[in-house]
């Protein structure tokens, strides 16, 4: 997006500054009420109230979750495994193809010798085996895997003022 002026003062990817310090504050804590916003702005509440609304319309803020510990649910074990076709001339359809597999938590397509790194998380390392045929089985494809030891930091809030 072009970098334009609006009435909020300068935007950046086409969002305003207060716009970027409300959608900050969003993702460093969803559950921040608006009158917490408000005061965190300097905004009265139904203005915060609009502009999120307005950005959540604009698909700025695509929607709200729990960070899920899990550990505590029973799925230690994170990984990352690089997907690429047996068949290259096949058509490009292993998203779809593995949309059923729950254990895949994130499905990127990547620039290099693999097509797609997908992020799994299961409870122990024969899951992961399993897994892993499921997904050789049902897209039709080689894999390689990472193995996640440990995730010094995860979710971290946007640095909206790169490129300011």
């Amino acid at each position: 997006m072009d970098d334009k002026r609006g009435s909020g003062g300068a935007t950046v990817y086409g969002v305003e500054e207060i716009d970027r310090r409300i959608v900050m504050l969003l993702a460093a804590d969803g559950r921040m009420s608006f009158t917490d916003l408000a005061k965190e702005t300097g905004l009265s509440v139904s203005a915060v109230h609009q502009r999120v609304r307005r950005l959540e319309k604009r698909g700025v803020i695509r929607g709200y979750a729990a960070l899920v510990d899990h550990d505590a649910i029973g799925l230690p074990l994170t990984a990352f495994v690089s997907i690429k076709p047996i068949d290259p001339s096949a058509p490009d359809d292993a998203p779809e193809k593995l949309e059923h597999l729950t254990a895949i938590e994130a499905c990127h397509s990547v620039a290099g010798d693999e097509s797609y790194i997908l992020k799994v998380r299961v409870p122990s390392p024969i899951a992961l085996e399993e897994l892993l045929q499921q997904i050789r089985a049902s897209a039709n494809v080689s894999t390689r895997t990472t193995i996640v030891l440990s995730t010094p930091y995860e979710h971290r809030t946007p640095d909206l003022t790169a490129g300011t």
